[in-house]
């Protein structure tokens, strides 16, 4: 009776949004070490759509995920899920968050493969970074909570969610276009596309509850 009460507590009070930061920053350790060992590893775990067409590596769908391009990278990646993913772990339960957080950073890595077809300079280009899955939570919380204030890079005013989800992607977009940065924009792109379609289920689907979520955080 006590273990089973010991195991109920540890289900209810687990943080998947804090076991994904570990696991994000674990692996981008051992990456990279793996990379500082043989340079060529990086085909191995990083997205790169020539790969995917030409020699079927699936998996880095999954491990480009949990790779970062540097600790900066790294950083800003994991203090953005540190803040939006808490939130949404607690709106939406932690087992329906992780599996959101797994198909929505895969959905970025498959629209980015996709889209190389159409925008050739991404075909060799390589894709790493928990982005994809990151803008994912951005687009799910622009159908939850649109009015939510958030406060994005330096600007010091609160801006509501369903303006700040679209300007994020659009400065992003700019910077990488104007000082020719490779900064993943069509991976961004898919996963806030795979977080509004996630969204827009939830809303009809538990029309009360995402009522109720959206006036409370207004």
């Amino acid at each position: 009776m006590a273990y089973y009460y010991k195991k109920r507590y540890l289900q209810q009070n687990i943080s998947i949004n804090l076991l994904l930061i570990i696991a994000n920053v674990a692996l981008f350790i051992i990456f990279s070490i793996l990379l500082y060992v043989n340079e060529k590893a990086i085909d191995f775990i990083a997205l790169k759509p020539a790969n995917i067409f030409y020699d079927g590596y699936l998996w880095t769908f999954l491990t480009s995920m949990f790779m970062h391009g540097n600790v900066w990278h790294l950083l800003v990646n994991m203090l953005t899920l540190m803040f939006i993913g808490g939130l949404v772990e607690k709106i939406i339960g932690y087992k329906r968050y992780f599996l959101f957080y797994m198909i929505s950073g895969i959905f970025a890595g498959v629209f980015f493969v996709l889209l190389s077809l159409i925008f050739p300079a991404d075909f060799n280009a390589y894709a790493v970074g928990a982005s994809g899955a990151v803008f994912g939570l951005i687009g799910l919380l622009m159908i939850m909570t649109p009015n939510l204030p958030v406060y994005i890079m330096f600007i010091p005013i609160p801006i509501k969610m369903k303006y700040a989800a679209p300007g994020i992607l659009i400065v992003l977009w700019m910077i990488s276009v104007a000082a020719d940065i490779p900064i993943g924009n069509t991976a961004h792109l898919g996963g806030l596309i795979a977080g509004l379609a996630y969204g827009v289920y939830l809303r009809e689907k538990y029309k009360n509850k995402m009522r109720y979520i959206r006036e409370y955080f207004s």
